[in-house]
């Protein structure tokens, strides 16, 4: 039974008809809905009307594996389309969550927020990755925090199966020991991760301390420096690879 489109429905059940919105659709089409939650299903299009499309689940269907390994992107606030873009790439790679968080060089203020246009948009943005990418899962992307709030959550998390990474400037691990190379986190994944990238302009000296004081874990990509939009998605797969868990 050919699949064509993917849609989210959060609320459907196996034997009851789903209203999702308004797409394009026609009465007879098989689709695939996903609740959001791992579960998902073929489905037909039953009616479809100026306010709104039904379909009727007809069979499980299985979606894309999730990561053995929970991991949470902590992002730097970025300019809103360099954001929407980390989100995107962080979601289809899988992540299980995107904190954002406000650093001392970032140059989007967190009042930016305050009206709600911006997580809107993040979370559509997250919807549509997980729609292209094949995951049934729709993961949050939480309240913008400031840093020291970060470090409060990281350190709190912080145990056996659970491990935070900052990645640093080259010029970091040139003045610090306590920085290590990737290669050293290989095997023995841990069961979650947080992955902290840093703005735009870079950590500040004091952050990346901070950091290491609170437990976190300071890594490099070796003698490159990424850009801010780049980093997390680059940081995902190299983990996800050492790890076995793509």
């Amino acid at each position: 039974m050919p699949v064509v489109h993917r849609f989210h429905a959060p609320d459907f059940i196996a034997d009851g008809p789903i209203r999702l919105p308004d797409d394009e659709a026609k009465p007879g089409d098989t689709i695939a809905i996903f609740n959001g939650k791992g579960r998902e299903a073929v489905a037909r299009v039953e009616t479809v009307d100026a306010r709104k499309v039904v379909v009727r689940a007809l069979e499980p269907r299985q979606p894309a594996a999730e990561p053995k390994v929970a991991l949470t992107l902590a992002q730097a606030l970025l300019k809103s389309d360099k954001m929407e873009r980390v989100i995107r790439d962080a979601v289809m790679l899988g992540v299980a969550a995107v904190q954002p968080f406000v650093s001392g060089r970032t140059d989007v203020p967190r009042a930016a927020l305050r009206t709600g246009v911006r997580q809107e948009r993040w979370d559509r943005t997250v919807v549509s990755s997980v729609k292209q990418s094949g995951r049934a899962v729709v993961p949050p992307v939480r309240d913008a925090v400031d840093f020291q709030e970060l470090l409060t959550i990281v350190s709190t998390q912080n145990a056996v199966e659970e491990k935070s990474l900052m990645f640093v400037e080259p010029s970091a691990a040139m003045s610090s020991a306590a920085v290590k190379e990737l290669r050293t986190l290989e095997g023995n994944p841990p069961q979650q991760a947080t992955i902290l990238i840093g703005p735009e302009g870079g950590w500040d000296l004091e952050e990346v301390e901070a950091a290491a004081d609170a437990g976190v874990t300071l890594v490099t990509f070796g003698s490159r420096t990424l850009r801010a939009d780049a980093a997390g998605a680059a940081a995902i797969v190299i983990l996800q690879y050492m790890w076995n868990d793509q």
